[in-house]
Order: C-alpha cells, then structure tokens, then sequence
C-alpha cells in the first residue's frame, strides 16, 4: 500500500523523543484504553488511522450500509509521523485508533510488540488467506499470533512512455519490450540509447534514482536485513552493486532527478519529462492522477530482473483501541478477497490474498490506462515470482538514508564515492 504519497520513505526525525515523552506523560494522567465492547446494537464510531489513501471511502460507506449501528472515521498522517504516534501511543497504552496500519517496511519494528495488538488467530482468520512472505512479517516471533491482516502487495512492473519510445526507435509492444529490458544492465543500456536517439532531449530515462534504486534492492533475495534481523548494508554485495549500478546512470544522464511523490513529480508524469517509471501495482494511482497533458500513453512491461516486491501494508487492532471486537470484525471484512478484488479493479491496489491471483476477474484484468495491459497477468506473475527478502525494524530509515545519497549526486552535491560512505555513516546511526 503507498505510503503518504505511494512509495515515500520518512526518517525519524530528533523530535519524536520529546514527541514521545508528550504522549507518555499525558497517558500518565488517565486511564489507559479500555478496549470496551459494545453492544452489537450500540451506536459507536470506528477510528482507523492510516498514512496514505488506501482507497476504502466506497468501501466504508459500504460497510456502514450493512452496519447501520457504525460510523467509520479515517484520519491519515505522514507516514513517518503516523508509525512513531503508533509506536508512542502503545508505550503510553492508549490512545492509538481502533484500526491502525502499518507499513511493510515498518512492520518489523512492531513485532516486539505483537502481544499489544488483538491476535486474528483468535477472531476467526487463518494464515493460509495470504502468502507466507505477507503473513510472517506480521506474526509473533514463534507464530502462535499474527497481529496484522495483509492489504495489497508492491508487485512490480515497468511502466514506460509508449509514445517516447517509439520516437526513439526503441520497441513498444510489451513483449518486446520485456524481452529488451531483461534485467537491470539491459535497463541501463536501453536508457543510453534513448538519450542518443529521442528527439525529446527534455525527456530522460528514469524519475529519480531513488525510486530506481529502491526497485532494484527489492529484487535481492537479501536486502538490507539477513534472516537473523542483523544489518547488513556494508556486508550485501547486492545493496552496492544496486547503488553503483543507479548512481553510474545517473551520471550518464539518465535521470530526471525529480524527487519522488512531489509537485514536481506530478509534473514529470503530466510534461513527458521521463520515459520509464519503476513501477509497483500501488503506483497506478499516480498515473490515474497526472496523465500525460500532451496526449502520450504509458503501457507496462515486466519488470527488469523479473520478479519483487515494493511496498504492501497490514491493518492491525491494538488491544487499548476503544471499540476492538468490532474493529476485529472491519479489519477483516475490508481485507477480505471480495473487497481486495474490488480495490485492484478499481484502485490499482493488488491483492495479497494469494487465491485471487488466479482467479478470472483479477488474472484477466486489464487496464484502459496502460493501453489495455493485462495488469492482472503481469502482476500476479511478478507476485509468483517473488522471492521473500528478510525485513528489520528500520529499513525505511536506512532506504531513506542510501536514497538521499542518491539524490545528492543526482544534484552534484556528491560523488558516488563520497555519497556511499555518508549513507553508510548514516545507516550506522540508525542502526546503532
């Protein structure tokens, strides 16, 4: 699921020790979260904070349809303030919202606390909804409790400016066009020849290197994390190679160097300012809301290496939510296969329970804004693909900190030399 804006990574600011503090002294001075039931028939008001749209206002309304007795309230936050107001308000046992949701890459730093969230083995669900790499990340360290319900999942495309690669002589049907782009270095090269031969010199390759780099370590069967939870930035070839392999692009020209999920972002879709997007399911909400202002059209092609996974989230019950049997009961009626399957048809979010990706509905689907692609096909095979990549308690952060190396030699405020060892001084704060 996306972040503030899809895909957006937030450090922790210095703030949120006395952020913290705040909470927990005002929690000093009331009663904790009572968790009260209601009765089935009581009139009551269902919190659910989250940090982005995930695409449930319709799905609400719904919801309050059958349930005449609720009211859903959603409030949502940046998503680095909503996971540290989380983080704080279990401390302080109270004040979190009756649902709360949670970032894959922020899911790990919460599983200490799993005995703090309603377990859903106990309310009716089984694991075997979702895939094994959807459920472990949000299960008890020994498996007895999974305490978040999975949403989407970042199955990942490659979605490109048909119009732009045609002028380049590039090829523009899918096929050949995965067949060109087989794997990272093909990208790249691809990209070289775009800029010699397009006649648009104002359009380049790629948005922004973060974005690239982030797509590429989702692929490595090890990422920033091993399977102990150790870090392991420094020892993971596949993490510098990623980075190299971004930041000699990047000095090649072949970023736009547009920071991800801002104005001038939304902008770059809209003017053609780049030909190509790495691009999670979730991210069709981007193109939805900034086509192309001069009539050109983006398909989508597999993804480069094949395979991966970016982004995804869970919703979650804390036990000192206010109202938690029936917040129980929404959670896993909005992650339900019906209602994940009208979230992908209709929002671009695609589903994490893993009985839909062969069902009809969703494995044929296409999509009129990608030139007919069949989306359903292309993200169901990428979610076949994957290749669980362990998760720790500050991959955000440390995705953030190699991104913003990325960016300063984006803007030749940095080498790549310089830039790596500032992002591996910098993940070594965070890491401790």
């Amino acid at each position: 699921m996306p972040t503030t804006r899809p895909g957006r990574r937030t450090a922790f600011p210095a703030a949120t020790a006395a952020a913290l503090a705040a909470v927990l002294t005002a929690a000093g001075c009331s009663s904790s979260g009572s968790a009260a039931q209601d009765d089935a028939n009581a009139k009551i008001t269902l919190t659910v904070n989250l940090f982005s749209d995930f695409g449930y206002a319709d799905l609400y309304k719904q919801y309050e349809q059958l349930h005449p007795n609720i009211t859903v309230k959603e409030n949502r936050a940046d998503l680095g303030a909503h996971h540290q107001n989380l983080q704080a308000h279990l401390l302080a046992g109270s004040g979190t919202a009756d649902v709360e949701a949670i970032e894959i890459g922020q899911v790990a730093g919460f599983r200490p606390q799993a005995a703090k969230f309603v377990n859903f083995l106990d309310n009716g669900v089984t694991k075997d909804q979702w895939v094994p790499s959807k459920t472990a990340p949000a299960s008890s360290a020994d498996g007895s409790a999974l305490f978040g319900l999975g949403t989407d999942m970042g199955g990942m495309a490659l979605c490109y400016r048909s119009d732009l690669f045609r002028a380049a002589g590039l090829p523009t049907d899918r096929d050949q066009v995965s067949a060109l782009l087989t794997d990272w270095q093909a990208y790249t090269a691809a990209g070289k020849d775009f800029l010699a031969k397009s006649p648009n010199k104002g359009a380049k390759w790629f948005d922004s290197a973060g974005n690239l780099f982030s797509a590429i370590v989702a692929q490595a069967p090890t990422g920033f994390y091993d399977a102990s939870g150790k870090p392991v930035v420094t020892e993971n070839p596949a993490v510098k190679q990623a980075f190299d392999l971004v930041a000699g692009a990047v000095k090649d020209g072949e970023s736009a160097g547009i920071q991800a999920f801002t104005p001038a972002w939304d902008t770059g879709f809209q003017k053609s300012q780049f030909a190509t997007v790495a691009c999670p399911a979730w991210m069709s909400y981007e193109f939805k809301a900034n086509p192309p202002t001069d009539g050109g059209h983006w398909d989508i092609a597999r993804i480069p290496g094949g395979g991966g996974n970016w982004g995804g989230s869970y919703l979650t019950v804390p036990k000192s939510g206010k109202h938690t049997k029936a917040a129980v009961e929404l959670a896993k009626w909005l992650t339900a296969p019906e209602q994940e399957a009208w979230l992908f048809k209709n929002k671009g979010y695609f589903p994490s329970d893993q009985a839909l990706w062969s069902q009809p509905d969703i494995a044929g689907h296409t999509d009129p804004l990608f030139n007919d692609a069949p989306t359903g096909k292309i993200f169901s095979q990428s979610a076949k693909d994957l290749k669980p990549q362990p998760l720790g308690a500050h991959g955000a952060e440390i995705g953030t900190a190699l991104g913003n190396a990325l960016t300063s030699v984006e803007q030749g405020k940095a080498d790549p030399a310089t830039a790596w060892t500032k992002a591996l001084a910098d993940v070594a704060n965070i890491t401790g």
